[in-house]
């Protein structure tokens, strides 16, 4: 008689695909159910949603990561929502200042010298020098200060940084008390930065200076008109949510 071989044969332990299937069953039909909710109680679905977001992330919610930091995908939404309605009254605000400004302005009669540009960044007041200081000076003229206070209260509510920056034209500076157009324009800009602070109210820590002589024209310098356009201070009001404007 001829021995029969044994043959044994090793079973892989496959008790893992139990708990595996259970969990997927389970996945299916959660979603079976989340989908039929959804199409009767959009409410009720959206709760149960965040519920099981809660369960199976360990308490913190399912996240979405944004940047370089984690943020709730519920919150997402929202905090889309809460920078489109801060744009919407940033923009409104800045609208409706540039309106009253315009206004105020024609009225002084100052609507040739001193102009207002709402763009993407911000809103830009651009003063000629003449309408400020004297010739080759750096002091607010008194006559002029109601203007510039009234511009200062208009600003004064914003939340927003503000820069004055000085500019000259590119004739050099001809007297003793500045070495160059640099100094001229930073000394310009700063006394009329300490006006805005301490007569119209802007608060400190929002507003800084920027000094450019006559490095960042306006227009040419090649005839008088453009030289008394590049002869100015701007008053620029930063965004804090900026828009493209490119399209509009």
């Amino acid at each position: 008689m001829s021995r029969k071989k044994q043959h044994h044969e090793e079973h892989v332990d496959e008790a893992w695909l139990l708990p595996y299937s259970d969990m997927l069953t389970l996945l299916l039909a959660l979603f079976i159910v989340m989908f039929a909710m959804g199409q009767t109680d959009k409410a009720k679905m959206q709760a149960m949603a965040k519920e099981f977001n809660i369960i199976f992330a360990g308490g913190s919610g399912m996240m979405e990561k944004d940047g370089n930091s984690m943020i709730p995908m519920e919150d997402a939404g929202e905090s889309d929502s809460i920078s489109t309605n801060d744009s919407q009254i940033e923009e409104d605000k800045m609208t409706e200042i540039k309106k009253k400004l315009e206004q105020e302005i024609k009225q002084e009669g100052y609507a040739d010298k001193i102009k207002v540009d709402l763009n993407g960044e911000g809103l830009d007041i651009a003063i000629q020098d003449v309408v400020l200081f004297n010739s080759g000076e750096a002091d607010v003229l008194k006559e002029v200060s109601p203007v510039l206070l009234k511009i200062s209260k208009m600003l004064n509510g914003l939340d927003n940084q503000i820069r004055v920056a000085g500019y000259t034209d590119n004739v050099p500076i001809s007297n003793g008390k500045f070495r160059s157009n640099w100094d001229l324009s930073a000394m310009r800009a700063i006394n009329v930065m300490n006006f805005m602070v301490s007569s119209g109210g802007i608060k400190q820590d929002n507003v800084s200076i920027q000094a450019y002589g006559e490095y960042k024209p306006k227009t040419s310098n090649s005839t008088e008109e453009g030289k008394a356009q590049n002869r100015r201070v701007e008053i620029y009001v930063v965004r804090n949510f900026p828009v493209d404007k490119s399209n509009q």
